[in-house]
């Protein structure tokens, strides 16, 4: 069987990094080439609107991130941005402009912190609770066979975290947010492709592919440009090097691009995605991605583990991001779910500018 080509958000490595000093709407200030790491800075990460509600305040913040999304949707309405073209900008921010950005973040990022490990538990508890109520749901509830009910359970907890999260996380925490962003990305992608192969062979979905999994995923860890910017920027973190001033300039420069190339990368992506039918299911995943996994996100950082606030509103933004690539692209692999899949994408990447203002409103950023 044909596989198709698996995102690079979708193949991801075990990290344990941390730091305890960041705290919530405050940069930590990077060093410098030749300059000790000191201690985080005192100033706003992103200027904050004086004098609105809290609402419309985050509204400022966000709206222009996903106006870029919808610019790139635009484009490709135009006879100057093709279907390739989109193509090309993916490549570039997947392959080139993510890695380098995240390999100069992670360079510069102040040392391990304690934490780290209850970050990822309640993030990842949350999710877990989500993707098994999806399955549930569809399995037991909806009557659908074992196989569907996995790819939908997966669809309804797992988020667009790189093409959206990051850049929302960057947006309205900057620095601050970049270490609980990159840790929760760090096993997002490898702790899903894992247990959903596993489950569709269970199943008597996957065709004998389990035998394969240990391959893939090693493979899909060292090749994976992602992963080599994360682990090449933990590498030189750890060894106390700090970045020649030529090569801190051509990463920082590079690095700008990931954002709006990303945003516009996913905008015209989503001219691939249409509803396709099956609306009442795939609402339903919309509302298991958008609605319920942010709350069980929030509940589980504050009702189960003392994590800093700026890492729980990250954990609950990536939460609300909409319904990711990946579970399609096993949909069509199994061919099970399709419909259902590209339309929940559909319907909830626009829908992500009011799941991720209400996301932050609920744990207090404004």
């Amino acid at each position: 069987m044909c596989r198709p080509v698996l995102l690079p958000e979708f193949q991801c490595a075990r990290l344990v990094l941390g730091d305890d000093r960041i705290s919530h709407g405050r940069v930590p200030k990077l060093a410098l080439p030749g300059e000790p790491r000191t201690a985080p800075a005192a100033t706003p990460a992103f200027p904050r609107p004086q004098g609105k509600p809290p609402l419309l305040a985050i509204l400022d913040l966000i709206l222009p991130v996903f106006l870029v999304i919808a610019a790139g949707y635009g484009a490709t309405f135009t006879p100057v941005f093709d279907a390739a073209a989109g193509r090309a900008v993916s490549a570039f921010v997947f392959n080139f402009a993510i890695p380098v950005m995240l390999f100069r973040a992670m360079a510069q990022m102040d040392g391990p912190a304690a934490g780290a490990g209850d970050l990822l538990l309640a993030f990842y508890i949350a999710t877990a609770t989500v993707f098994v109520c999806g399955i549930l749901i569809t399995r037991f509830g909806l009557g659908r066979p074992a196989g569907e009910a996995t790819i939908l359970g997966f669809a309804g907890a797992y988020g667009n975290t790189v093409l959206i999260g990051i850049p929302v996380v960057l947006t309205v925490f900057g620095e601050a947010g970049a270490f609980p962003a990159f840790l929760i990305i760090s096993l997002h992608s490898l702790l899903f492709f894992t247990l959903v192969t596993v489950l569709m062979e269970l199943a008597g979905s996957a065709n004998g592919e389990l035998r394969h999994l240990p391959g893939r995923i090693l493979k899909s860890i060292a090749f994976n440009p992602i992963i080599i910017g994360l682990v090449l920027g933990l590498a030189v973190n750890r060894s106390g090097l700090v970045l020649p001033v030529v090569v801190d300039s051509f990463a920082e420069l590079l690095g700008r691009a990931a954002i709006p190339c990303a945003l516009f990368a996913t905008g015209a992506a989503l001219r691939s995605f249409s509803i396709q039918g099956a609306l009442p299911l795939a609402s339903l995943l919309v509302v298991l991605k958008g609605v319920v996994h942010p709350m069980a996100t929030l509940a589980v950082c504050t009702l189960l583990f003392d994590l800093p606030p700026a890492w729980v509103a990250v954990a609950v933004v990536m939460g609300a991001t909409p319904v990711g690539v990946n579970p399609y692209l096993f949909a069509s692999r199994y061919r099970v779910g399709e419909a259902e899949c590209a339309t929940a994408i559909a319907l909830s990447t626009p829908l992500a500018v009011v799941t991720i203002t209400l996301a932050l409103a609920a744990t207090g950023t404004h």
